[in-house]
């Protein structure tokens, strides 16, 4: 079966950063060793999500060491999906990263030699976490991602990045040791970081210790997560990393930690009751999220603050539970890894045509890319959920799922989360007046109230500086875009896909019965 193959997807690009660190700067092998590398996990993952959906979860015992005592690596059809759509995103973003490297000429703000290794090592971090079958394994795929995040933050060394950096990989190491300690509590209890196996003991131990062992665990990938009220890292850590490294930041480092929190939730601590909690929290989440996008002038913040906003959407899905939410929530996680991706790949072009992302600055970018301002509109609306796109579909998956059950909390949440749809689709559109609609000229000596009262970025410089556009920079952010408008044209099979993916979520039992069969607890 193809699933013994499954080792592969972070073999592969941990091979790739191996070769492209010894190529040095000979960029053009480094690029094609990385295009090579991920272009294989991609059709590796869309292999194993039609494999694992046919004949069951894939579960690959590490140097033939059973579980618990060796490395269990487990894909689910969960996994199989998340591996798929982050090996499209990341293969689209590295090729607009070449494309920027063309267009400028390797000038501090293109990648340099050192990207390439790194961006494998991060890629292979997003991937282990998806298919790690123990604790310790996810914790070293988190670490891999700190390290790799930290030096592509930090691409150019301006001081606005070496501050963004040091707040980034601060907050992730006491997230990293939250984990850590986490983790040796959870083997004090139950003699094992192995997530099946953890799963059968936990359900052993009194309710007061599965509360402060589960509350342990979701404080770290709350923080990684991105959720209220430790979401206050992200929104100055993300905006000042060159756009390659801003979109994929965007769209797949927090969906690992909410990643995570699925698996705590229904696989590990299925018994702890944290539904009010994780509701509360999702309804700040969307709020507070969404209120700090509409204060901001700069594309690129008030798009990290709809980062934050939105996955309140996701914690609401999990904190519902049962097979629809569940279900809801997976595809909404897909939708916003693809469409937050694109939106930040988008902003990128519209800073080079434009020369800022600040919309005080920004004017005439319809009349100067046409191509550009199509991009950027197509994202827009669909983060702003417009039927018919995904975030619609997504959204109004979720409060269906949120209203079968007839529980105020849940009004109240679908309310939230209704009123932050309309608020994103307010800022965002906004940003479409002023920077698209609104002619160059109209720049000078403009001044409105509401445009006063805007934040500017903190190391925004105020200068206003164009730069070209390579056709591989346009071919992946429209390519990227494509897959945005897959996920509407293909819901039907997706929502049956994630169906059944949450079917196999809602019974830990299966995942268990997959990683032992018949073995030896």
């Amino acid at each position: 079966m193809i699933d013994s193959l499954l080792p592969l997807v972070v073999a592969i690009p941990l091979l790739g950063a191996a070769v492209t660190l010894a190529l040095g700067r000979r960029s053009r092998l480094q690029v094609i060793v990385s295009t090579a590398s991920l272009v294989l996990v991609t059709l590796l993952s869309l292999a194993l999500m039609f494999d694992i959906d046919t004949n069951g979860t894939a579960v690959v015992h590490v140097g033939g060491w059973e579980a618990p005592w060796g490395i269990v690596l487990v894909a689910d059809r969960l996994s199989a999906i998340m591996l798929l759509i982050s090996a499209l995103m990341l293969l689209g973003v590295l090729i607009f990263s070449i494309g920027q490297g063309i267009a400028d000429q390797n000038d501090e703000e293109t990648p340099v030699s050192i990207f390439h290794p790194t961006y494998l090592v991060l890629a292979a971090g997003v991937f282990d976490a998806f298919v790690a079958g123990d604790l310790f394994n996810l914790y070293v795929a988190f670490e891999m991602l700190l390290s790799a995040s930290y030096v592509l933050l930090t691409l150019g060394g301006t001081g606005a990045r070496i501050r963004a950096g040091v707040t980034y990989i601060v907050v992730s190491l006491v997230s990293s040791i939250i984990f850590l300690a986490a983790i040796a509590l959870i083997y004090g209890a139950t003699g094992t970081v192995t997530i099946a196996l953890i799963s059968e003991r936990i359900r052993d131990l009194p309710m007061d210790i599965q509360m402060i062992l589960c509350v342990a665990l979701l404080m770290a990938f709350c923080i990684k997560a991105a959720v209220f009220p430790l979401s206050f890292w992200l929104p100055d850590s993300y905006p000042t990393a060159p756009a390659p490294v801003t979109a994929v930041f965007a769209g797949l480092l927090t969906k690992v930690g909410v990643y995570a929190i699925i698996r705590t939730d229904n696989v590990l601590f299925v018994d702890v009751p944290l539904r009010v909690p994780l509701m509360v929290v999702a309804f700040f989440t969307l709020l507070i999220g969404i209120l700090g996008a509409l204060a901001q002038a700069d594309i690129k913040r008030l798009l990290s603050f709809t980062l934050v906003s939105h996955i309140g959407y996701m914690i609401f899905g999990i904190a519902i539970g049962g097979v629809h939410a569940l279900s809801a929530t997976i595809y909404y996680i897909v939708h916003h890894i693809a469409v937050q991706t694109t939106l930040f790949l988008a902003a990128g072009l519209v800073e080079r045509v434009g020369g800022s992302t600040s919309i005080s600055r920004l004017g005439g970018v319809l009349k100067a890319s046409p191509m550009v301002a199509v991009l950027f509109f197509i994202g827009a609306m669909n983060l702003g959920g417009i039927p018919p796109f995904s975030g619609f579909l997504g959204k109004v998956s979720l409060f269906q799922a949120g209203l079968e059950q007839a529980d105020w909390l849940i009004y109240v949440l679908v309310g939230a989360g209704a009123a932050t749809s309309l608020l994103t689709l307010y800022a965002l559109v906004r940003v479409w007046n002023m920077g698209f609609w609104r002619s160059r000229n109209e720049v000078t000596g403009y001044s409105s109230p509401l445009l006063a009262s805007l934040r500017e970025s903190p190391d925004d410089s105020g200068s206003v500086m164009t730069k070209s556009i390579s056709k591989l920079m346009l071919g992946a952010t429209t390519g990227l875009v494509a897959v945005t408008v897959a996920l509407t044209l293909l819901a039907g099979p997706l929502f049956g896909y994630t169906d059944r993916a949450a079917e196999n979520l809602s019974n830990p039992d299966n995942y268990v019965s997959a990683v032992f069969g018949e073995g030896e607890r």
